[in-house]
């Protein structure tokens, strides 16, 4: 059962952050291979996100399970939305269906530096 508590810590990570990703471990060493193959995802399109790494706190590990009603993580959510975990965010980019998201959603790909 997800509390209160931690439902509003999670509501206020995906309301607060345009692109959202709860993985195992950070964007620079994660954990576990599928949150490296999102992040790799993300990478490649150079979309700009934020990331909450599930492992440091057992209760954000198992509510976001339950605020999303997804069995896996990682878990990816752009502007609000929940979008899926990495079967899916590898799919959607393979098609191209993830970029044109991205675009739908005002997100673009940050220029090459």
């Amino acid at each position: 059962m997800l509390d209160d508590t931690t439902r509003e810590r999670i509501q206020t990570e995906v309301d607060a952050n345009d692109v959202l990703l709860f993985m195992k471990g950070t964007p620079v060493f994660p954990q576990c291979g599928f949150s490296a193959a999102v992040i790799q995802v993300l990478s490649h399109l150079q979309v700009k996100f934020s990331s909450v790494n599930v492992l440091e706190d057992p209760d954000i590990r198992d509510g976001i399970k339950q605020y999303s009603d997804w069995p896996t993580i990682p878990q990816l959510y752009v502007k609000g939305e929940f979008v899926g975990g990495c079967d899916i965010i590898r799919e959607m980019y393979e098609t191209g269906e993830l970029k044109t998201f991205l675009e739908e959603k005002g997100l673009h790909s940050e220029p090459a530096a």
